[in-house]
């Protein structure tokens, strides 16, 4: 069979595997650690040797030879790469996915197939990356690219360290009990069909052997520290023979290391590279990123700008210099002096003064950006002025200028900065609104509404954003500004620094950050999300009639109830909850045991014979179904030129995923759980192009 050349890039797992500690301990000793390093095999203070990790994923290695096809009479483990990211936890889940990323002819010679993944903590934090090369004697001539060449040397010199050791007779017995159950290592007349005299070592336990020797020497004490650890197998190594890891530092974190068979002078592994180094800080970055911050002459917004600067970013520090009402010429030194402090801590940065209020403002500041840097990562929207009075005093040019500023002064900064963010397909903006505008405070009409407009403005960009991956946010911050300075008492001004606020703004800045459409507040230390919650609400009447004044009142306990309130993230799913309020609910069953399981299965067998090929004109879609529950599983559905295709399974190129449980997936069915009350109500999560769901009532008829 031939190697499978589609198999590069498609994406493999996640696989996750439950560990405990006697797993970290049985692979220590596996590998020959004992009483001489009692940390790797004792669960008091234990610490898990780094290439534990390769053993861990063992089961998923097997998803590289089965989706490249490649042939297991000739499959050899040729190299082996480990990244390490974090250490790894003594006991836990992995999680693993990665891809083929590369198949390279070598002819006669044979074939050699390269897989990558990541490893997960079950908290999201990546561990490690795995590289592995396996070298098919049996596929080679299929006409591919050629391997890239690498070239290794070692220093020509005696080796700074050598470390040696005895694998007993019966360690394969030991180590093939972390995973790696193959009877070659364990069976002698499978080994000699095989051409070897007796069963041999593991590769990778050698590597384990190999793994502890860099330890001791280059860390010892500290396998935390180990950032990388690469090599080559070269040759098999029988039970028994002593082994020797000889080790060169050619740089303060690096070594080169091979080892080699005592007994022979062999070399068993070879081309080894070791990198060590503390561990490396969990450092939120912005290098090469480009933030535009408007009213960022001083508060906040410049704490903003020299916190981002910092981190590695390009930043636009916009600020008119006017005064706080906003009254007057404006002044370019509040704007430079920023620029100035960001310069002196070796960051980049450039002053831009234009009026936030007017659309040729808005558009100058992006193009300030662009001229400099040539694009915006970055927005967040900080200008403001406060003009208070109570509202009998509002006079109409005080209510408009901070509407200008606050509300329109966003949208005139934020059309052309998201303009590009679309095009590029990434962006970070952050809203500034305020506690006035949540929750009201006295005087601050103008202030307020224009505040609560901007929470308006984040709602719908949030969903014109999504699929560009623009994520967009509100910040409600308690911090002391120009804006407050006369306002405050001095003694709570002293405690409202921004810099309480800033940890915030840059996350919800960052790359890492995946939330979008919610509003935070922050100030002294204390944060928290605030949202608009909507009560359950009640039914009065039968939903033909209109109900009366009076019923409304009997009901209005009912009506403003927010107990078991929910969020919203957009207007559909309210609409939806209105509309299927009068939906009765779904009926309990009595026994759901095995009858759901077949029911589950039983609507996917039918799928085909339901399917209504005339309304599947023109249509092409995959549907990717995960039912969740013990009577659940994968499948998918492929609708192309006119027929339909149902497959158990996971779907390489899904176009509309659907999540729902077992139980809810055959109400649903059933027509006991309208569809729309489903997502609604959460039940069923879409994924993908959501519009695609909708013709699955036209194309089936179940």
């Amino acid at each position: 069979m031939a190697l499978n050349l589609d198999a590069i890039g498609k994406k493999l797992g996640p696989v996750s595997k439950d560990y405990t500690w006697k797993d970290v301990v049985l692979y220590a000793l596996g590998v020959g650690a004992g009483f001489s390093d009692l940390d790797y095999c004792y669960e008091k203070d234990l610490k898990v040797i780094p290439s534990f990790s390769i053993a861990a994923i063992f089961d998923f290695l097997s998803h590289y030879a089965a989706n490249s096809n490649i042939n297991l009479a000739g499959i050899l483990h040729g190299e082996q790469d480990l990244i390490f990211h974090n250490p790894i936890p003594t006991e836990g889940t992995l999680t693993t996915e990665g891809k083929i990323t590369h198949m390279y002819d070598k002819g006669e010679k044979g074939a050699l197939v390269i897989g990558e993944s990541d490893t997960f903590s079950s908290n999201g934090k990546k561990l490690f990356t795995s590289i592995i090369t396996l070298f098919s004697r049996l596929d080679g001539g299929f006409g591919g690219e050629t391997a890239p060449k690498e070239t290794f040397e070692f220093p020509d010199k005696k080796p700074d360290f050598e470390i040696d050791a005895t694998p007993s007779l019966d360690q394969p017995l030991i180590y093939r009990l972390s995973g790696d159950v193959f009877a070659l290592h364990v069976d002698s007349e499978f080994a000699k069909m095989a051409g070897f005299e007796k069963p041999i070592m593991h590769g990778l336990c050698t590597y384990g052997y190999s793994c502890r020797a860099l330890i001791q020497s280059l860390t010892p004490g500290e396998p935390e520290k180990v950032r990388r650890l690469k090599c080559r197998f070269s040759k098999p190594l029988y039970p028994g023979d002593p082994i020797k890891t000889q080790i060169w530092k050619t740089e303060a974190n690096k070594a080169v290391w091979k080892t080699i068979n005592a007994r022979t002078g062999d070399e068993v592994i070879t081309n080894g590279i070791f990198e060590f180094g503390d561990i490396p800080k969990n450092e939120i970055r912005f290098d090469d990123q480009v933030a535009v911050i408007t009213g960022a002459g001083g508060g906040l917004g410049r704490i903003y700008a020299l916190e981002l600067a910092k981190r590695g970013a390009k930043v636009v520090v916009n600020d008119l210099g006017g005064a706080r009402d906003g009254s007057g010429e404006g002044s370019a030194t509040p704007a430079q002096k920023v620029v100035d402090e960001i310069k002196a801590i070796g960051g980049h940065a450039v002053a831009n003064y234009d009026n936030v209020a007017t659309p040729d403002g808005g558009e100058n500041i992006i193009k300030a950006a662009l001229d400099a840097y040539g694009t915006v990562d970055i927005l967040i929207n900080n200008a403001g002025i406060l003009r208070d009075k109570s509202f009998v005093k509002m006079e109409p040019e005080n209510w408009q200028s901070v509407l200008d500023v606050h509300l329109n002064g966003a949208y005139n900064v934020t059309k052309p900065a998201f303009k590009i963010m679309r095009e590029k397909g990434y962006g970070r903006i952050v809203m500034t609104t305020s506690a006035a505008g949540l929750y009201g405070n006295f005087g601050q009409t103008n202030y307020s509404s224009a505040k609560m407009g901007l929470a308006g403005l984040m709602n719908t960009l949030k969903l014109e954003g999504k699929k560009y991956n623009i994520k967009v946010n509100t910040i409600a911050p308690i911090a002391a500004s120009r804006l407050t300075e006369d306002i405050l008492p001095p003694e709570l001004f002293e405690k409202m620094k921004p810099e309480f606020v800033s940890p915030l703004v840059l996350y919800l800045s960052s790359s890492k950050c995946e939330e979008t459409g919610n509003i935070y507040n922050a100030g002294m230390g204390f944060y928290n999300r605030a949202a608009v919650v909507t009560g359950p609400g009640t039914t009065i009447g039968d939903g033909v009639n209109p109900p009366t004044i009076e019923d409304v009142v009997e009901n209005l306990d009912k009506i403003s109830s927010l107990k078991n309130g929910k969020v919203y993230f957009e207007l559909n799913e309210q609409v939806g909850d209105a509309m299927n309020a009068f939906t009765a609910p779904p009926q309990a069953k009595e026994d759901s045991g095995d009858k759901e399981s077949a029911s589950v299965a039983d609507i996917f067998d039918a799928m085909p014979g339901a399917f209504n090929a005339e309304a599947a004109k023109d249509v092409d879609v995959v549907f990717q179904y995960h039912i969740s529950g013990k009577n659940g599983g994968d499948w998918n559905c492929v609708i192309k030129d006119g027929a339909c295709t149902v497959n158990s399974g996971i779907h390489e190129k899904p176009i509309c995923t659907l999540r729902i449980s077992d139980s809810d997936f055959v109400d649903m069915i059933s027509g006991v759980l309208p569809a729309m009350q489903a997502y609604t109500s959460g039940k069923l999560k879409i994924e993908g192009d959501i519009m695609k769901s909708q013709l699955i009532e036209k194309l089936f008829k179940l």
